[in-house]
């Protein structure tokens, strides 16, 4: 065969293959995760956005079919800043570029204002960590998280600071932030119920690093336990000022506290600390423990939030699957009735888009690791 033949039809060939492939890939999925990449919390936020990235690589090299069309999926990331205005921009950025859905935000405080401009565009959000009552609590059909929320979470932690720890007096303390007051409120709630003594109720924000003026203040009420409502850049300095400061009382957190990066701003002094985390122990399940090592293989050490991340963009392309399209108004009602299990356990939702009997679990600083306490 003529060499300058046999090589046009290899190109000709080569040409067609590509033509097949860009067909079979005409269908392109863009999911958007969402999550502050830059600022005081900007480890979480990235935690999140690798494990989105981490899920699409997954499912596109394992090959989407929608209906009877190849699918590919992109990853559509923004920097929200833990901000509800920076949040707010970042939503209608996705609107205007027609995403396929949301993973996001991480925040509640970003959540929730965003979770307005999503419902009204009809595109569906689930946030891996919002736990705020009120994300949920609005009505809208496209909103779902796959963590327990506060009500769930504080009602635990109010019952570990009472039955196990036997606490009669406690001081509370938030970032008024929308997760931070959120989940302060329904732990006071429930400690009152419980039989316990709220001696103080204190505030700061999500900015700051100087605690104490209201350490000192908690000091002289000698509080059994303080409970702080808010995330690790506080969390640590506030940890490392109880203890500089001799205030002997239990610290208590909860999900935002319960990071790497709490051990590392608080030093020697997180030794003894308690946080609380929705979800299970994934090292004690074959598939968590599995994704953990995928994941810190590749990315390092897990923040917290991850794993909810991971999942929440596989739960939303299995919802595709299930209706046959990646229109987010045809899969949404897929979502809401979905059933399956992942790296976190049981997956499926409620009708206002929370997660079905979300698991809490306690842990406490041992030896500077975040150790699981068994249930009691």
């Amino acid at each position: 065969m003529n060499t300058k033949y046999a090589y046009l039809l290899l190109t000709l060939a080569s040409a067609g293959s590509i033509h097949q492939q860009a067909v079979a890939a005409d269908l392109v999925i863009k999911i958007g995760s969402a999550a502050p990449l830059t600022g005081p919390q900007a480890l979480g936020g990235k935690d999140n956005e690798n494990a989105v990235k981490l899920a699409v690589e997954e499912m596109n090299a394992a090959g989407v079919t929608i209906g009877k069309q190849k699918a590919k999926i992109e990853l559509l990331s923004e920097d929200d800043q833990a901000d509800p205005r920076a949040a707010t921009i970042v939503a209608q950025k996705f609107v205007d570029q027609q995403i396929n859905g949301v993973v996001g935000h991480l925040n509640s405080g970003a959540s929730i204002p965003a979770s307005k401009i999503y419902s009204d565009a009809g595109i569906v959000q689930i946030s891996p960590s919002s736990t705020a009552i009120a994300y949920t609590a609005q009505g809208y059909k496209t909103a779902f998280r796959l963590m327990a929320n506060d009500g769930q979470q504080g009602l635990a932690l109010a019952n570990y600071a009472t039955k196990v720890l036997k606490a009669k007096t406690i001081a509370i303390i938030d970032d008024r932030t929308a997760y931070g007051q959120g989940l302060a409120d329904e732990f006071d709630k429930d400690v009152k119920a419980a039989g316990a003594t709220v001696v103080a109720r204190e505030y700061t924000n999500d900015k700051a690093v100087d605690f104490t003026a209201i350490i000192t203040s908690i000091k002289g009420k000698k509080p059994d336990v303080v409970f702080y409502a808010g995330m690790s850049p506080q969390a640590g300095p506030m940890m490392r000022q109880i203890v500089g400061l001799q205030l002997k009382a239990q610290f208590l957190s909860a999900d935002g506290a319960k990071t790497p990066e709490f051990l590392k701003l608080a030093g020697g002094a997180a030794e003894g600390a308690i946080a609380s985390s929705p979800g299970v122990v994934l090292e004690q399940t074959p598939a968590g423990k599995a994704f953990v090592a995928k994941f810190e293989k590749k990315f390092g050490k897990i923040q917290n939030y991850a794993p909810y991340a991971y999942e929440a963009a596989i739960t939303m392309v299995e919802a595709m699957k299930a209706a046959g399209s990646a229109d987010p108004k045809k899969y949404q009602p897929f979502l809401a009735k979905i059933n399956r299990v992942g790296v976190i356990g049981a997956i499926a939702f409620d009708a206002k888009g929370d997660i079905k009997s979300g698991a809490v679990t306690i842990y406490q600083v041992k030896k500077g690791n975040w150790v699981a306490i068994p249930s009691k």
